[in-house]
């Protein structure tokens, strides 16, 4: 399942992107008429990219043009030769159409059947695939792997946790994938009902689909007894399987530049930051047939390195993604990042990992509320365990929240399925 430009030369990965970006652009200006129009504003002719270098001179894609194109404006191909849709619910309304053709299917089950090998997966195991089926890309993307390694995948989706626990036991499923929350959320409901992770084959958890910090990862490792793997990827791009971490260094994560080219560029200007620094990532796809996309926001934040990783791998690696640059809460005119207050959750041990964030303006001036849970083993004064999240929240984001509440295990509303809300914004 290896492929060669997993641990090709530089040189030879950067020739194999250039000759490719050159397809991409001359397709999409032949093809889509928001990329022409953009192209042309911009006085490029698809002629004009001749090597990867020249990437920073085409346009950029965002949310918003998704959601003005809808349904298929920004597709390159007639409605006959596509053969598979997937959408991606926008933060606000429409959601975000992304279109395959066969051969983008076939792309897709490789570099999710890369992601796996990197992850440790391998043919004899048993992946519970617990990520939502559907319109969501997160289910059927990984599904497609297992089986392209010849693992055996059950196919459970979201939600259904009873169920869910009770094949873990008896089907022995090696590696089970799914969201970060929804790994911690199992763990508790094991714990309900007496069932002991390490007493399960369970090795492997491979999480995505929203931001974590390290913290929450040792806490996933720690509830179920298993590694866990940072998957990432987006609808817009492909879907799971543009980036994995490998089981062997978990140093970051190998994003498949054959099929999408990477940069980071500043947030505020736009432009291309050095490797090492930390900015939005952008996304160009190399070999999409369906919806190429040239130079995405992704609205994540991150950093790339072009070392070689200790696995052998001479691909670029991406930082795990510590925000979003659209989940930015200012208050008080401080830069917040909910990641930051989950990290300080997850270091006090007297803490479940689940908070709330609750913002309001009050006589025109934000207010920052925190609901956390405390942790079953804490049985001290609440009131004091509020003080003391007051004080380190302090210490690491510069503004103090307006009130901390500690509410006892389980008062803070849970969701079975996919993603956490963990910010609630009145404002």
């Amino acid at each position: 399942m290896s492929h060669h430009l997993e641990t090709a030369s530089r040189e030879t990965i950067r020739e194999a992107q250039g000759e490719r970006l050159r397809e991409t652009v001359a397709d999409a200006y032949e093809k889509v008429p928001l990329y022409r129009e953009r192209l042309d504003e911009a006085g490029i002719v698809p002629e004009d990219i001749a090597h990867i270098d020249d990437i920073p001179d085409l346009p950029m894609t965002t949310k918003e043009d998704f959601r003005d194109e809808y349904p298929d404006g920004l597709f390159a191909v007639e409605w006959d030769d596509v053969t598979r849709i997937h959408a991606s619910s926008g933060t606000t309304g429409t959601p975000k159409i992304v279109s395959y053709t066969q051969e983008d299917l076939d792309i897709w089950r490789e570099v999710m059947a890369r992601s796996l090998v990197a992850a440790g997966v391998t043919a004899t195991d048993v992946v519970q695939n617990s990520y939502g089926y559907g319109l969501f890309t997160g289910g059927l993307g990984v599904h497609a792997g297992v089986e392209e390694i010849g693992a055996c995948v059950i196919p459970m989706g979201g939600g259904n946790t009873v169920r869910q626990i009770s094949m873990l036991e008896d089907l022995d499923s090696d590696v089970l994938t799914c969201t970060p929350s929804y790994s911690l959320y199992l763990a508790e409901r094991m714990a309900d009902r007496g069932v002991d992770p390490e007493s399960l084959d369970l090795s492997t958890v491979i999480i995505g689909a929203e931001p974590f910090t390290d913290a929450m990862r040792e806490e996933i490792e720690a509830a179920l007894d298993v590694t866990a793997i940072d998957i990432y990827g987006l609808s817009e791009i492909i879907g799971p399987g543009v980036s994995i971490e490998c089981a062997a260094a978990q140093e970051g994560l190998h994003i498949w530049e054959d099929h999408f080219y990477p940069e980071v560029v500043d947030p505020e200007s736009g432009e291309p930051l050095p490797e090492g620094e930390e900015g939005e990532l952008v996304l160009t796809t190399l070999t999409k047939q369906a919806l190429p996309v040239l130079r995405y926001r992704t609205g994540d934040m991150t950093s790339l390195t072009y070392e070689e990783c200790d696995c052998g791998r001479t691909t670029v690696r991406m930082d795990n993604v510590t925000g979003r640059t659209d989940d930015l809460l200012i208050v008080r005119g401080a830069n917040v990042y909910p990641s930051q207050i989950e990290e300080v959750m997850v270091e006090m041990a007297e803490v479940a990992p689940h908070y709330r964030i609750d913002l309001r303006r009050e006589d025109e001036l934000d207010r920052l509320e925190i609901t956390a849970e405390r942790h079953e083993s804490h049985d001290g004064p609440v009131a004091d365990l509020a003080e003391r999240i007051e004080t380190k929240l302090y210490e690491t984001l510069s503004v103090s929240p307006d009130s901390v509440e500690v509410v006892d295990p389980g008062g803070i509303e849970r969701t079975e399925v996919g993603k956490v809300k963990r910010v609630y914004d009145h404002r």
